[in-house]
């Protein structure tokens, strides 16, 4: 297996970074919050592995024939 997405990955956590501190934000705030959404990403993760399962809409239903005018 490569090393080539985690190299990317590093690359675009430093863009998001960057973008948010030249905003406005402090480097150390920035790290703090990412850690703690990474722990709470971990912990939807583990509640729930696959969650676009759950999303509405992501399934096609049947139309309903359960109307006045409908045949029999």
């Amino acid at each position: 297996m490569t090393e080539t997405w985690r190299e990317g990955l590093r690359l675009k956590l430093e863009d998001f970074v960057d973008t948010i501190v030249v905003s406005g934000a402090k480097h150390e705030d920035v790290f703090d919050l990412i850690i703690a959404e990474i722990g709470n990403l971990r912990a939807a993760h583990d509640r729930d592995p696959d969650p676009a399962d759950d999303r509405p809409g992501t399934e096609a239903e049947e139309p309903s024939n359960e109307w006045p005018g409908a045949l029999p």
